[in-house]
């Protein structure tokens, strides 16, 4: 990412201490949780406030925590919002101790990553400046509130809101409100009443997608990935040079288009040009998307000329064997953009907000973790296909 998108990269980080980013609708799966194709997965219609153990469980299923992380929560407090309470959560990964504030419903429906905040009668120049104190948005950056819409989640509406320094393009973020409007939710909103891992499985379609590993393989990781984003390239080499060959036989991965448009100048167009490739020769693909990741310094020295960007996506699968010409027509008709429009969608409506985010054996795994985290999150998935 890049320059002004810190703005909303301190929101995103102040969520869950950098343990996750947003909420998902997630997905089902089968005996060996590894992910089906789409079927459905019951929601629970609990209403009653959620025991600790219960939060906590949801906590690391939702973020993705492994086994070895240590979870605590403190006492549930009175929240400014009556139908809410309070209460921080504690991890510890043996290196270091997170805490995290949370906002609970009485009625076991939602948990929120954050506070909720009183608005006042002026409710967008209220959310604007409860943002603005909450994540310490410099007085030059204007912030605009838009239009308020349904949210997904009954009991809240949603609205985009637009930060810009006038020196950078602008960024938007979406922040959620109470239906009354009498709160501000400064973190994201998690159903609690249906299990996140199989609703993360209901959601992802395997079908017809680029993958590496066997289809037999009882861990199943899903990846959702910018080709413009250093992370996913670090990423994406330590799939492939550690992680598989550590496990072989026994992980596929699948991969997922997920461009960050809004702040990525090429990865829509590098999206593209991959997904191309997977159709033009399956075999290709994972070399294609390789290589971007390598030369992506070199692409974002010519982004600002997209003919340029275009030759070097050209250049770079002929490198591995693709037919130049054959690209050529499928990248300049976008003949595979509705390829990645799916994996956008998708990834959408499982929430992802951040590259790159995988999904092993169903369980959220977020960013760039060391390399230790990534192989007990297989080993943990190993155990339970078992």
């Amino acid at each position: 990412m890049k320059s002004f998108r810190d703005v909303w990269a301190v929101c995103a980080t102040v969520l869950l201490a950098g343990l996750a980013a947003r909420p998902a609708t997630p997905a089902a799966k089968g005996s060996s949780g590894k992910p089906q194709e789409h079927s459905s997965a019951a929601s629970s219609s609990k209403t009653e406030t959620p025991s600790a153990d219960k939060v906590l469980k949801f906590v690391r299923e939702r973020f993705g925590l492994v086994s070895t992380v240590k979870l605590s929560i403190g006492s549930f407090d009175p929240s400014p919002n009556p139908d809410y309470l309070q209460a921080v959560v504690t991890t510890d990964d043996g290196k270091q101790t997170k805490t995290t504030p949370l906002s609970i419903a009485k009625n076991g429906r939602y948990l929120i990553t954050g506070a909720l905040v009183p608005l006042g009668p002026d409710t967008n120049a209220d959310v604007v400046q409860a943002v603005r104190d909450q994540f310490k948005v410099p007085a030059t950056v204007k912030l605009t509130v838009g239009a308020f819409r349904p949210s997904r989640y009954p009991g809240f509406v949603e609205t985009t809101m637009t930060a810009n320094d006038g020196a950078h393009p602008s960024q938007d973020r979406n922040f959620s409100v109470t239906a009354d409007k009498k709160f501000l939710v400064v973190g994201e909103v998690f159903p609690m009443t249906a299990d996140p891992r199989r609703e993360a499985l209901r959601l992802m379609s395997l079908k017809d997608q680029p993958t590496q590993g066997p289809a037999s393989a009882p861990v199943t990781i899903v990846e959702y990935a910018d080709l413009e984003c250093p992370s996913c390239a670090t990423m994406h080499k330590f799939l492939e040079t550690d992680l598989l060959p550590k496990y072989e036989g026994k992980v596929r991965v699948v991969f997922k288009e997920y461009p960050l448009v809004t702040i990525h100048q090429w990865a829509a167009t590098a999206a593209i040009a991959n997904e191309c490739a997977y159709q033009l020769d399956p075999s290709k693909f994972v070399a294609y998307r390789s290589l971007i990741f390598q030369k992506q310094n070199d692409i974002d020295a010519v982004q600002a000329d997209s003919s340029h960007v275009r030759d070097l996506l050209l250049d770079l699968g002929q490198q591995v064997g693709l037919d130049r010409a054959k690209l050529a027509v499928c990248l300049d008709s976008q003949a595979s953009k509705p390829r990645v429009d799916e994996g956008r969608k998708e990834g959408d409506a499982l929430a992802v907000s951040q590259t790159p985010t995988f999904y092993i054996n169903g369980k959220i795994l977020i960013g760039g973790p060391p390399p230790e985290a990534f192989y007990q999150a297989v080993e943990d998935a190993l155990r339970g296909a078992k």
